[in-house]
């Protein structure tokens, strides 16, 4: 028989950047009965997700629900748009942007790829991958767009490979003030539900993101935030599509339904997610992730370890990259961690393999649970022979008992319920 069980006692700690640890309430929300999905009581689901998500959007414009991961709502957020050969600028800020822009090409647009061009000592090879998206770039490069080839502005929010969130309001004033027309399309996909985003107040034509990071569900489900800009140009756009199609899931939707069978156990587990998230306040959420990350951060500067964003103003609230001495294996570090702690950590990607690992700060976490991620690290950097300056562990532990959690504000108790 296969084994299956690499975890024999105690909980694993899952402390990549997503999928994210799942809470029991949402597990157990997910075990309930598969239902009909043409059924009454599953169209009274459907509208209260339906109604619900928009919220953590901040918009009161479509949110499309996709049974598919995030690189689904991807290519959902370019096919509904875009016609073949359409010229797209898209900033590279990390693996996953890259990994954007590859599928833009194979679905036969043009995309045209900006990154910061600076000298960094740490990663020379790749500079862009420590810092956020510079609006001001965008912005001359529409302007010397007379022409408008340009339909599509794509960034990526909260880039999960580096831990750099990038200022999305400043890229639509950057469009605005270039006085381009260009459709301004964002990755999400690790930062809605953890950091702020403002669909609407932020002008965002198409907002894609998934389920398993912020929302703390398993991977599954994703999302297209849409503008009515957006749905107006989907109607001319000629990129194939038939499954990714708006019109007809908007439109089925207006009575809690799919045009095709949805992942309704999961949809039961967004449903218990958007209660939780809801019920504290998006502040409150907001709030603690960003206190988890600067206490992770306490623990890397201890340590005398570089960051992966080299820019304080864009560190992210959802993970830390930490980046290894020359000559240490970062891989080999995780592999070490994860034998001797059963502690996983997320690798580095792309141009990061073997250089750093990614410690996660978001999902089914508390104080306690980034302490004990933070010790699991230093003792196997210990053990890999990494000259570390302090203890992250202290410094952790400092902060957050020099940092308490503070209720932003209150609890909605009529929205919690036992699942």
């Amino acid at each position: 028989m296969l084994q299956l069980d690499f975890h024999p006692t105690g909980r694993h700690f899952l402390q990549i950047p997503g999928p994210s640890p799942v809470p029991d309430r949402i597990l157990r929300a997910m075990s309930l009965p598969t239902i009909d999905h043409r059924g009454p009581e599953f169209g009274a689901l459907g509208r209260k997700v339906l109604g619900e998500i928009g919220q953590i959007f901040k918009t009161r414009q479509p949110v499309v629900i996709y049974p598919a991961s995030g690189t689904g709502a991807w290519e959902a957020a370019l096919t509904n748009v875009m016609s073949p050969g359409d010229h797209v600028l898209m900033y590279e800020t990390g693996h996953f942007a890259s990994l954007w822009i590859k599928m833009a090409t194979r679905l036969g647009l043009q995309p045209e790829v900006m990154a910061y061009e600076g000298i960094d000592k740490h990663l020379p090879h790749a500079p862009s991958w420590r810092r956020g998206v510079q609006a001001d770039m965008i912005e001359a490069r529409l302007r010397k767009d007379t022409e408008r080839r340009i339909k599509a502005v794509c960034v990526v929010h909260n880039e999960t490979s580096t831990g750099v969130t990038s200022d999305i309001a400043a890229v639509r004033k950057a469009i605005d003030a270039a006085g381009h027309p260009a459709l301004l399309m964002v990755d999400s996909i690790s930062g809605l539900g953890c950091a702020n985003l403002e669909h609407d107040a932020w002008g965002i034509d198409v907002t894609v993101s998934g389920s398993q990071k912020g929302l703390m569900l398993p991977p599954g489900i994703s999302f297209n935030a849409v503008s009515q800009k957006a749905i107006e140009v989907s109607k001319t756009a000629r990129l194939p599509k038939a499954f990714w199609a708006w019109d007809e899931i908007i439109e089925v939707n207006k009575s809690g339904y799919w045009p095709y069978t949805p992942n309704t156990n999961l949809l039961y587990g967004l449903s218990e997610a958007l209660d939780m998230i809801l019920g504290q306040g998006l502040d409150v959420v907001f709030a603690r992730h960003q206190r988890w990350a600067a206490g992770v951060r306490a623990a890397v500067n201890a340590w005398g370890l570089p960051i992966q964003c080299a820019d304080a103003s864009v560190y992210s609230p959802v993970l830390t990259g930490v980046i290894m001495p020359e000559g240490v294996d970062a891989d080999a570090v995780r592999k070490l961690i994860y034998e001797r702690f059963d502690l996983s950590l997320g690798q580095g990607l792309g141009k990061l393999r073997g250089r750093m690992f990614r410690l996660g700060h978001l999902g089914d976490s508390n104080d306690l649970t980034l302490v004990a991620m933070v010790a699991g690290v230093e003792m196997g950097l210990k053990l890999s022979g990494v000259a570390l300056e302090g203890s992250g562990v202290e410094a952790i532990m400092g902060h957050f008992a020099d940092n308490p959690s503070q209720a932003v504000g209150q609890i909605d108790e009529s929205r919690l319920r036992v699942a």
